[in-house]
């Protein structure tokens, strides 16, 4: 009995493969013939280069990063980006920043000193530059930043100077040596006279390490004149 056959059998050992493989694709005598195309070779959809070139933006042309077109749509990455300088930061309302130049012969208010001699008088050595520190605090309105600074920092100064100085005396009288306290003095009174010299010439005269103090002694003594 002969296997029935389907036109999707493929045998190679069927004589008539070729033919029916034809048929099946429609590629058999009763299909349309492919045809030559015949003509000149033309360009579709070719811009004029001039055009293309004219817009630099249409396509990105070859650069330079070191020397960018002046149309560059983009800075060089050779060229550092500009910030804006950050902001001082300022604690407080009365703080101040120590001036380049030095201290003028203009009064100040609630004393009636020349402000060069009110801003070095508190850093005088002893018991003088604490009572001028006192009664400028008192006295010197809130408006007068310079001297109440100086004043402020002096007092704090002064207080920590007498603080360590009856520490090295309950040191002495246990050890019966004063070459501590004795050399202490010393130091404290020069540093005293240098600190005169800078504010006088108006150079810059913060001691970090008696920030907090000073800031504190004037915001709470409350000059009497308000103005």
């Amino acid at each position: 009995m002969e296997t029935k056959k389907t036109k999707y059998d493929t045998n190679p050992l069927d004589p008539e493969v070729v033919r029916k493989t034809e048929e099946v694709r429609g590629e058999g005598g009763g299909g349309a013939k492919t045809q030559q195309v015949k003509g000149a070779t033309r360009d579709i959809g070719n811009e004029t280069p001039e055009v293309t070139r004219g817009n630099v933006y249409s396509e990105a042309p070859t650069r330079r990063y070191d020397s960018p077109p002046l149309e560059s749509p983009y800075q060089s990455v050779f060229v550092p980006p500009t910030y804006a300088p950050p902001a001082q930061y300022q604690p407080g309302a009365q703080s101040y920043q120590s001036p380049t130049q030095g201290p003028t012969s203009r009064s100040v208010l609630g004393i009636g000193l020349p402000e060069k001699w009110a801003v070095v008088l508190p850093y005088t050595p002893l018991y003088i530059g604490l009572v001028m520190s006192l009664l400028e605090l008192f006295l010197v309105p809130r408006k007068e930043v310079k001297v109440r600074f100086h004043a402020s920092q002096a007092l704090a100064l002064h207080i920590t100077i007498l603080m360590i100085q009856t520490i090295f005396s309950v040191i002495s009288s246990l050890t019966d040596s004063s070459l501590g306290g004795i050399l202490f003095k010393t130091a404290a009174f020069a540093f005293l006279i240098i600190s005169m010299i800078r504010v006088s010439r108006g150079e810059p005269h913060r001691i970090a390490p008696l920030g907090e103090p000073s800031q504190w002694f004037n915001e709470h003594i409350e000059p009497r004149n308000k103005g």
